[in-house]
């Protein structure tokens, strides 16, 4: 059995008692870094024993861990921080699991995109999630095919790329075109941006950004 459990994306309230409960049941922990996660397994009286599993082993592990579960042992799976497989470590050994056959459940609970889309004051009936963007090679050209995207578009963003990114939304949507930009989610200095693309650009000019960020842009009208 394979649980893909969601953890805190800031604060540590929002961990669901099943999670907790799952976490302690289990085998074994797959995290995508031990030590942010060990903090988290301490503060809940967690002591299952825990593994690193991150993008850069994650190809290596997955026979392996598919194996051991065959043979009946119990795993969960979680990130940093939200959900796993949600630009974080979890297809892979996802889509393997369910090729092997081993049941794979996904516990509810948080991940950083749905409270900024809904605090965003666009649209949320029918939305695309874009997560990050390409750093270089096919970022223009999936910028220019989403210049056509009707529904609210959704984008992970780090702060030192924040203006960049901002500027060619601009650039390929018009300033015009309204953005709502949220950071540090859940956490005490939590705060949503709102206004055209040239007004929040400028903001963060006079405000540079800090914390994990998320991009909600409206769709073409």
């Amino acid at each position: 059995m394979l649980y893909l459990v969601p953890t805190p994306i800031g604060n540590l309230e929002d961990i669901t008692y099943r999670a907790v409960r799952i976490l302690k049941e289990v085998d074994l922990i797959l995290a995508e870094d031990t030590r942010t996660s060990g903090k988290l397994l301490q503060h809940f009286g967690i002591d299952t024993p825990l593994r690193s599993h991150h993008m850069h082993n994650e190809h290596k592990q997955v026979p392996g861990l598919v194996q051991q579960m065959e043979q009946g042992t119990s795993m969960a799976l979680i990130s940093d921080a939200g959900t796993p497989g949600i630009s974080d470590p979890g297809f892979l050994l996802t889509r393997a699991c369910i090729a092997a056959g081993i049941e794979v459940n996904c516990l509810p609970g948080a991940t950083a995109f749905v409270p900024a889309l809904v605090v965003s004051g666009l649209p949320c009936d029918r939305f695309v999630f874009e997560g990050f963007l390409p750093p270089k090679k096919g970022r223009n050209t999936r910028l220019s095919k989403l210049a056509e995207e009707e529904r609210t578009m959704v984008f992970y963003e780090s702060p030192h790329r924040l203006l960049k990114t901002l500027t060619q939304l601009g650039e390929f949507f018009g300033e015009s075109r309204t953005v709502s930009v949220s950071r540090e989610l859940s956490k005490k200095f939590e705060e949503t941006i709102r206004g055209t693309i040239a007004e929040v650009i400028a903001h963060f000019e006079n405000h540079p950004p800090k914390g994990e960020l998320v991009l909600v842009l409206e769709g073409k009208k």
